[in-house]
């Protein structure tokens, strides 16, 4: 991934970022570190990272306080590039898999990053 992205100057930490706010609109600074279980420090230095890209864009919240960021034009170009990049990466890592193993897949893999966050599992399941 890191490399896909490398053209545009980003990295996958940035690119979650601009993930969020394309997927979720404009976002505070806490609701991204809260999505990704990191610390608000760490989202406020890949924002100033993507700002300093022209990706992203502070815009005024409800109080003055609360940092919402919204993406720039460029950095909606952006993520439909990457994006298009991403979709042909998981096309080709995909192929030869029937629909219904990606299906599994797909419905799997969360549980398991679940149970890895928890710190293992739970034996009754």
């Amino acid at each position: 991934m890191n490399e896909l992205m490398s053209t545009y100057e980003l990295s996958y930490s940035l690119w979650q970022v601009i993930f969020y706010i394309k997927t979720n609109g404009p976002s505070t600074l806490i609701d991204i570190a809260n999505n990704y279980n990191v610390e608000k420090p760490t989202i406020t230095r890949r924002v100033h990272r993507l700002e300093d890209l022209q990706m992203v864009k502070q815009i005024p919240g409800m109080d003055r306080r609360e940092k919402v960021i919204q993406l720039t034009e460029l950095g909606e170009e952006i993520y439909q590039a990457c994006r298009k990049k991403i979709t042909d990466l998981e096309n080709s890592v995909m192929a030869g898999i029937a629909n219904e193993e990606q299906m599994i897949t797909f419905q799997t893999l969360p549980k398991i990053q679940d149970n890895i966050m928890r710190g293992g599992g739970s034996k009754s399941e």
